[in-house]
C-alpha cells in the first residue's frame, strides 16, 4: 500500500503502530510471518524507509551515502507488509477512551489495538547558539544521517564528538575509519563509562589515541562558539580550545514517552511502563522498544528489542507471551579495539581483571563470588558466549 502523508479525514486500522524504527517495522513483520491478516497502519514522524539502525554507525567507513543503508522505501515496505504508511506525520494527541489518534494535519486515526514504538530521543544537556546550531548534529535515525552525511561533503572534516558512551564511541571509530579528524570530548575519565570498568576504558582509549583521535577526558564544556571564520570552537573548562566543522552531540538518549503520559498512561523515567505481555496501563495499548520499561527494565540494545518483538507479534496473535531478556552482550563497533560487555545491574563487589594491553576480560562478582556481568576487549572477546551462559538473564 503507498505511503501517505495527512490530510484532514478519519479512517480505523485494526493495528496501528506509531514508530517505523526495529521496533515497530519488526513487529509488523513478525505479524505477516505468523499469518496475521489484519489492517495495520504504520505512522512516521520520519521518512519511513528501512534501515538497520546499528549500521548508521559504520556507514561512513565504508563511504556509504543515505541511499545505500535504506533497504527499500516507505512504499516498497507498505507494499511488503500489505500496510498502511503515513509518513512525516506528528501524532498530537492520543485519546484512549475514543480509541482514536489525532495526527498533525487534522487526520484522525481510529485502532482496536495501538503499539507506541516511539524509540528514545538524543539528549542534549546544554544550550547551543544560534550561529553554530546548523553545524550541530544528533545522529538517531536515517533521516539524521542524511543530514550529516551532506554537512560533511566530499573532503576530510574536523569533527567534534561530545559524549564517550557507546554511540559517541562508535562515531568516533567510524568517522575516523572514514578519513575524518576526530576530537571526542566528554566529563568522564574513561570511555564507555556505563560499560566498561577503567581499566578497559583505558584500554580502548589507548587505542583511539595511538590511531589519531584526540581525547579531551575529563573535561566539561564552557562554550560552543563560530569564532576564527568558519571555525566553531569548543572551549573546556580547562581552558583548552576544540576547532571544528561540525559537531556531533552524543550526549545519551531517553524514552520517548511524552504522548503516553499526554494520555495518563503509566510513565516512569525509564519509559512507557509495560508488564512482561508489554501492555501498558490501557489494555489496548502496548509499548516496546526503547520507549518501554518492561517490568522495570529499560534495555537499549538490539537482542531485547528483538525479544519484545517475538513475544509481542506472538500475544497479538492469541498466545499470550510473557518476553525475556536473557544475558545479551552488547558488542560494541569499535574495530580499533572490539569490545563486548554485559553490564551487571547492580553495583559488584567488585570486578576481577585478567589480561594485559588490549586484550583483558573484566568479571562482576557480587559478594559471594558470583559472576553478574562481565567486559571484554581485544582478543578477549572471544569470551562472549561462554560468559554469557555464566551470566544472569537480566529478565528470566
Amino acid at each position: 500500500m503507498p505511503a501517505t502523508q495527512t490530510q484532514k479525514t478519519s479512517s480505523h486500522a485494526a493495528l496501528v503502530i506509531i514508530g517505523t524504527g526495529m521496533a515497530g517495522v519488526g513487529l509488523a513483520r513478525a505479524l505477516r510471518r505468523l499469518g496475521d491478516q489484519r489492517s495495520i497502519t504504520l505512522v512516521s514522524a520520519d521518512s519511513g524507509d528501512d534501515y538497520s539502525k546499528p549500521l548508521l554507525s559504520t556507514g561512513f567507513a565504508k563511504g556509504l551515502v543515505p541511499e545505500q543503508l535504506a533497504q527499500r522505501s516507505a512504499t516498497d515496505l507498505g507494499e511488503e507488509l500489505n500496510a498502511q504508511m503515513v509518513i512525516h506525520t506528528q501524532v498530537t494527541a492520543l485519546d484512549v477512551d475514543n480509541q482514536t489518534i489525532l495526527l498533525e494535519g487534522g487526520m484522525v486515526l481510529g485502532y482496536d489495538t495501538l503499539v507506541l514504538a516511539t524509540g528514545a530521543a538524543p539528549r542534549v544537556p546544554f544550550s547551543i547558539e544560534p550561529s553554530v546550531a546548523p553545524r550541530c548534529f544528533t545522529i538517531n535515525d536515517l533521516d539524521d544521517y542524511r543530514r550529516f552525511h551532506t554537512a560533511l561533503g566530499q573532503g576530510p572534516a574536523r569533527v567534534a564528538i561530545v559524549g564517550a558512551g557507546l554511540v559517541g564511541c562508535e562515531f568516533a571509530n567510524d568517522l575516523h575509519a572514514g578519513g575524518h579528524r576526530v576530537s571526542l570530548i566528554a566529563p568522564e575519565g574513561t570511555l564507555l563509562p556505563r560499560l566498561l570498568p577503567p581499566p578497559l576504558g583505558n584500554a580502548l582509549g589507548d587505542a583511539f589515541s595511538e590511531a589519531g583521535i584526540h581525547l579531551h577526558l575529563a573535561r566539561s564544556i564552557d562554550s560552543i562558539a563560530a569564532e576564527s571564520g568558519e571555525d566553531i570552537v569548543l572551549r573546556l573548562d580547562n581552558g583548552d580550545a576544540v576547532s571544528a566543522d561540525l559537531v556531533l552531540m552524543a550526549t545519551g538518549l531517553v524514552p520517548r514517552t511524552a504522548l503516553a503520559e499526554s494520555a495518563d498512561l503509566n510513565v516512569s523515567p525509564g519509559g512507557i511502563v509495560v508488564d512482561r505481555q508489554l501492555r501498558t496501563s490501557h489494555p489496548n495499548i502496548h509499548a516496546l522498544g526503547d520507549a518501554a520499561c518492561v517490568d522495570g527494565v529499560n534495555a537499549m540494545y538490539v537482542q531485547p528489542l528483538q525479544a519484545s518483538v517475538k513475544a509481542l507479534a506472538a500475544t497479538l496473535s492469541g498466545a499470550p507471551t510473557p518476553v525475556s531478556f536473557g544475558a545479551w552482550p552488547v558488542v560494541v563497533k569499535t574495530p580499533l579495539l572490539p569490545v563486548v560487555a554485559y553490564p551487571p545491574t547492580n553495583t559488584p563487589e567488585h570486578w576481577r581483571i585478567e589480561g594485559e594491553g588490549g586484550d583483558i576480560s573484566a568479571l562482576a562478582e557480587n559478594k559471594d563470588g558470583r559472576l553478574i556481568g562481565f567486559a571484554l576487549t581485544g582478543g578477549c572477546v572471544r569470551r562472549k558466549v561462554e560468559l554469557s551462559r555464566a551470566a544472569p538473564a537480566l529478565l528470566g
